[in-house]
């Protein structure tokens, strides 16, 4: 999975990032246990995985200022 981008984010209703987070979520956890075993080949994918879900909660905030 490629980074995400911010307008992709944007265009999700709030039902799909939390969908997004609990997968990257997931997929950081696998990665991991990956690289506790060494068997983790693309080590950036943790640091991307961990900025996309700070993506994802930063425009989840906006949203809901934006709303009060």
């Amino acid at each position: 999975m490629a980074q995400m981008k911010i307008d992709d984010i944007r265009a999700m209703s709030s039902d799909q990032m939390e969908d997004a987070i609990l997968n990257l979520k997931k997929e950081r956890f696998n990665l991991r246990f990956q690289r506790a075993t060494g068997q983790l080949e693309n080590t950036s994918r943790l640091r991307e995985a961990r900025r996309d879900i700070a993506r994802i909660k930063t425009v989840a905030a906006q949203a809901r200022a934006k709303k009060k």
